[in-house]
């Protein structure tokens, strides 16, 4: 019903537009990006060590009727360089890559080449609202592109913006599919969690949702505000038909110029079955989670410097499917997750600054951070989903920007990780997680 209701209206919008456009002025432009990744782990001991080469990027295409009514399209492409044969597992675990497999189509590892036509929208704007259908990109703290490997992760449904006075908004949206990020479909809501890696369930065993989670569409809501001249709140409610229901919240508190305060709060319960009547099928299983977090904030000049502190409680895992983006909380370093665990603690200090390199020929932003993440025991299946152990987390990351080519956007991402903590000496609990070195290097040109 709800899909045949989108459909409906993407036909009424795509009407209007072109009667709008055989009366109006119109405009068309192309745009895009090539991207060139190179990917390297090595493993701890002789485990196997992954690398891989991928080129594509993508095609955009905007069409405006007007300047009210908009068309845009988007073409994304990965092509697999045949650096190296990711289909060969390790041999002592038996596992693939965890991170370079995701430079190409994740669920079919064979194909060399994929096309996803990401974005298929139109857009319709006034002073303070705007209105979007079709397939598109939404930034939000538990669903966004996380653009960090080829093809991001992209959604397909109906999106709501009315800006308010004082850059206070307000944002609703409807989503029914979902392509996640190292994908070349769109899929149902179900049908996406599980896309990923499913862990383990609470007996220890392998989860069984994948492939068994019903659920129709996401209801998404936002407001951010201010409270006062210095004080500002985000406030965030995702609602997963049949699964769970996530409301975050984000308050900030300008102390001085130089000086800020920010907290969260995350709350999560399940909804109906939590994604199947039949418990040992079921995705979300726990009733409630909650995590907090705390970060304090300085800024000078080009620079900056947090440190920021998350708590998961005991009595709940914090879920949220790794398909559709990143985990946007204070903890997060690239590369890694929380989601998966309870009775979690992250300690996480960032720095930022840009230099300005000889003779002004290019700056240099640098993002050094450094974390320490205190996990359940790896043998705590039901408050570890993932079998994580504790870790150390290092990550640097430059970011180049050349004077005399504005449009090439080089990166480069150093990783780090180290073990802690007494677990037993089995690869599976390590391998591809932590006592691993991983690099990126990565050309970005923007057209």
């Amino acid at each position: 019903m709800l899909r045949n209701l989108l459909l409906y209206a993407y036909f009424i919008v795509s009407s209007t537009l072109f009667s709008q456009g055989i009366e109006k002025k119109h405009k068309g432009e192309f745009s895009g990006q090539w991207r060139t990744y190179y990917m390297n782990t090595l493993n701890k001991g002789e485990l196997k060590d992954f690398s891989a080469l991928a080129t594509g990027g993508k095609i955009a295409y905007t069409y405006k009727f007007h300047k009210k009514f908009e068309l845009g399209s988007s073409l994304y492409n990965t092509t697999n360089l045949g650096w190296q044969d990711l289909t060969l597992p390790d041999r002592t675990t038996g596992k693939g890559s965890r991170y370079e497999e995701g430079l190409f189509d994740r669920l079919y590892p064979e194909k060399d080449v994929v096309f996803l036509l990401g974005e298929l929208y139109a857009t319709y704007t006034l002073p303070k609202h705007q209105f979007k259908i079709g397939r598109m990109k939404i930034n939000t703290p538990l669903i966004n592109p996380e653009d960090g490997r080829m093809i991001p992760t992209l959604v397909q449904g109906f999106w709501y913006t009315h800006k308010l006075y004082d850059l206070n908004r307000v944002q609703f949206g409807v989503l029914h599919q979902i392509a996640p990020r190292s994908t070349g479909e769109f899929f149902g809501i179900g049908e996406s969690i599980g896309t990923y890696p499913v862990g383990r369930n609470e007996l220890g065993q392998a989860s069984l949702y994948s492939g068994n989670t019903r659920s129709d569409y996401i209801w998404i809501l936002n407001t951010n505000f201010k409270l006062g001249p210095e004080v500002r709140v985000d406030l965030w409610n995702y609602y997963v038909n049949n699964v769970f229901n996530s409301l975050y919240f984000k308050p900030s508190w300008q102390l001085s110029p130089n000086v800020s305060l920010k907290g969260e709060w995350l709350h999560q319960n399940r909804v109906g079955h939590g994604g199947n009547a039949i418990d040992t099928l079921r995705y979300f299983t726990d009733a409630t989670s909650d995590l907090f977090g705390f970060r304090m904030e300085y800024r000078w000049k080009a620079s900056m410097v947090n440190l920021s502190y998350n708590r998961i409680l005991p009595q709940g895992r914090f879920i949220s499917p790794r398909e559709w983006g990143r985990e946007d909380l204070f903890s997060f370093q690239k590369r890694e997750r929380s989601e998966g665990t309870s009775d979690n603690h992250a300690v996480v200090l960032n720095y930022h600054t840009i230099f300005e390199m000889p003779k002004k020929v290019a700056s240099l932003k640098s993002l050094v951070s450094v974390g320490r993440h205190w996990k359940p025991s790896v043998l705590d299946a039901k408050a570890n989903k993932y079998a994580m152990p504790d870790y150390t987390h290092l990550n640097v990351d430059l970011f180049f920007d050349f004077k005399k080519l504005p449009n090439l956007k080089p990166e480069l991402l150093f990783t780090k990780k180290w073990a802690h903590g007494n677990f037993p000496d089995q690869p599976n609990f390590y391998f591809n997680k932590t006592d691993l070195f991983h690099m990126d290097i990565i050309l970005n040109y923007n057209f």
